[in-house]
C-alpha cells in the first residue's frame, strides 16, 4: 500500500513539471512583453517631446539636417552605435544595438512636404505661409520607429540575442532616400523589416501599391520677339504642350490602373518672348514595375518626337523610382496579432474635441463623427484583401531586398497630404499613434527573436515570391541621389 502511494505521488510530481514549466515560461513570456511595453508608457512625455520637435523642423527631403540628427542624437543616448551620412546622404544613418541573429529592422522618415505647414489646431492655421509641413506625418512615422527600436534594445540588453537596426531614411517625397540606401548597401545583412504608415485606421496593409518614377523633361528652344520676327524662334513651350498632348492621348492606350500627372516648371520667362527653356515633371505610376519601365520607354519617345517636330533639343532625367510592395503574408498575419493586442488610440476628452472641430472645419457632416473617431479607437479585426491602386513609397524598394510587413495606425482624419492630418500629427493624438506602433513593433520584434521558425518562413516565402536569382535594378538608374530635387 505504501509503496503505491509512494509510486502514485512521483507520478503526480512528475505529471506536474510540465505544468510547472510551462507556467514559468508564461510569466517569463509575460515579462518581457512588459519589460518593453511598461518603459514605452514610462517615455511617452519624451517621444511626445521629440515627434514636436520633428514637427516644427518640418525640412524637407534631403534636407532634414535637425530632424535627422534629433532623431540620431535620441538613438545615441540609449547605446545605439550610429553609422552617418550612410551611402553618401547626409541626411541619412543606421543605428545598431545588439548583436547575433535575426536582424530586425524598423525604417523611420522624417522629410517635410512643401507648402503644408500647420500648427495643431482644429482650423487651418500655417505656421509660416508657403513653408513646409508635415502633412504626411513623418514626424511621427521617424519618432515611432525610435520608439520602437529603443524599446526592442531593453529586451535585448536584458541578456537576448538578436539585432535591431534603425534605418534612418531620408525624402521619401519625392526623392526615392531607401532606393538609395539599397544601392548604397545599407540593407545588406537584415532579415526583415517592420514598416508603418500614418492612416485614417488601425490595420495591416496587404494592399502592393504602385511603382513609381518619376522625370524632368527639358527643351530647349531658340529665343526670338514673339511679334517682330517669331518665325526665327523655336519655342521650348510649344514642345511642351506637344508632349503633354501626346501623353494624355497615350492615357487610352495603357492598364486603366496606370496613373500618369504632371506640372510645368518652367514655360519661359515672358509672353513676348519665345521661350528659350520648357520644363515639365512627369510621375508615371503602374501596379508592376515592368509595366511602368515600357510606360516611361514610350513617353521619351514622345518627348523625343515634340523635339523633333518643334525644331527644339530634349534632355530628360529620372529623379526616383519606387518599386510596388512585395507583401509578405506570414509576417503581415504576426504584426496584425499583435496590433489586436495593443488596439486603438484611448482618446481622451480635449482630443476628441481637436478632432470634431477639425472635421467640422472640413465639412464633415455632424452625423459622420462618431464612425470617424470610431476608426481611429479600434482595430480592424482581420487582414484587409489586397486592393489596386493607392499611394507610392520607397519603402516598396525595401521589399524587393528584404521581407517586409506593414501596419498603418489612425492618426488623421483626411487623409495624407492635408493640413488635417499636419494638424493631428504634431499633437498628443499623433503621439498616441506612436506609442501604439511602438507597442507593436516591440511585440513583434520579441516574438520573432523567440520564434526562429517564424523567421524562417518569413524568408522562405519572401523567396519563393521574389526568387533566389533576383538582382535589385533602380527604377531610376544607378545614379546618385538628387540632392537637389526640390530646389529645381
Amino acid at each position: 500500500m505504501k509503496k503505491t502511494l509512494s509510486l502514485c505521488i512521483a507520478f503526480l510530481v512528475l505529471s506536474m513539471i510540465p505544468v510547472m514549466a510551462g507556467r514559468k515560461a508564461d510569466k517569463e513570456k509575460e515579462r518581457l512583453e512588459k519589460l518593453g511595453l511598461e518603459w514605452l508608457d514610462r517615455h511617452f512625455k519624451d517621444f511626445d517631446a521629440l515627434q514636436k520637435k520633428i514637427h516644427g523642423f518640418a525640412e524637407v527631403g534631403y534636407k532634414e539636417y535637425q530632424s535627422s540628427e534629433a532623431l540620431a542624437s535620441h538613438l545615441e543616448a540609449q547605446g545605439f552605435t550610429l553609422e552617418r551620412g550612410v551611402a553618401g546622404i547626409p541626411t541619412a544613418f543606421v543605428a545598431t544595438f545588439g548583436s547575433g541573429k535575426p536582424v530586425i529592422g524598423l525604417m523611420a522618415e522624417y522629410d517635410a512636404l512643401p507648402g503644408m505647414s500647420q500648427d495643431t489646431v482644429g482650423y487651418k492655421c500655417p505656421r509660416t505661409e508657403g513653408a513646409p509641413g508635415h502633412g504626411c506625418g513623418h514626424n511621427i512615422l521617424g519618432t515611432a520607429a525610435v520608439a520602437g527600436a529603443e524599446a526592442i534594445a531593453r529586451y535585448l540588453a536584458d541578456g537576448h540575442p538578436g539585432t535591431v537596426k534603425l534605418f534612418g531614411c531620408p525624402a521619401e517625397e519625392g526623392g526615392a532616400g531607401k532606393a538609395y540606401m539599397i544601392m548604397g548597401g545599407c540593407f545588406e545583412g537584415t532579415d526583415l523589416v517592420l514598416d508603418w504608415h500614418p492612416a485614417t485606421g488601425n490595420f495591416v496593409d496587404l494592399s502592393p501599391g504602385l511603382a513609381n518614377v518619376s522625370a524632368r523633361f527639358t527643351f530647349l528652344g531658340k529665343p526670338a520677339h514673339a511679334a517682330a520676327n517669331p518665325w526665327d524662334g523655336r519655342s521650348a513651350l510649344d514642345a511642351v504642350e506637344a508632349f503633354d498632348h501626346m501623353v494624355n492621348l497615350m492615357r487610352e492606350h495603357i492598364p486603366p490602373e496606370c496613373r500618369i500627372h504632371y506640372v510645368i516648371t518652367h514655360g519661359g520667362d515672358a509672353p513676348n518672348v519665345v521661350p528659350q527653356r520648357a520644363e515639365v515633371f512627369y510621375y508615371f505610376r503602374s501596379p508592376d514595375a515592368e509595366v511602368l519601365r515600357g510606360i516611361i520607354d514610350r513617353a521619351v519617345k514622345a518627348a523625343e518626337g515634340a523635339a523633333l517636330g518643334t525644331g527644339t533639343k530634349m534632355e530628360y532625367e529620372l529623379i526616383h523610382g519606387n518599386y510596388e510592395r512585395l507583401i509578405n503574408h506570414h509576417l503581415a498575419v504576426i504584426l496584425h496579432r499583435n496590433l489586436m493586442r495593443v488596439g486603438g488610440l484611448k482618446l481622451d476628452g480635449r482630443e476628441i474635441s481637436l478632432l470634431k472641430e477639425i472635421m467640422k472645419s472640413s465639412g464633415t457632416p455632424p452625423e459622420q463623427f462618431e464612425s470617424t473617431i470610431e476608426k481611429m479607437t479600434t482595430v480592424v479585426p482581420e487582414l484587409l484583401p489586397a486592393t489596386p491602386g493607392g499611394a507610392s513609397s520607397d519603402a516598396g524598394s525595401v521589399s524587393q531586398v528584404v521581407p517586409l510587413a506593414k501596419l498603418d495606425v489612425a492618426t488623421g482624419l483626411q487623409g495624407l497630404h492635408t493640413w488635417q492630418m499636419a494638424a493631428v500629427a504634431g499633437s498628443t493624438i499623433g503621439t498616441k499613434s506612436l506609442i501604439n506602433v511602438a507597442k507593436t513593433m516591440y511585440l513583434t520584434a520579441v516574438q520573432l527573436y523567440n520564434s526562429p521558425e517564424d523567421v524562417e518562413a518569413v524568408r522562405q516565402e519572401y523567396e519563393a515570391a521574389r526568387g533566389k536569382d533576383y538582382k535589385f535594378e533602380p527604377l531610376m538608374g544607378w545614379r546618385k541621389p538628387p540632392f537637389d530635387y526640390r530646389d529645381r
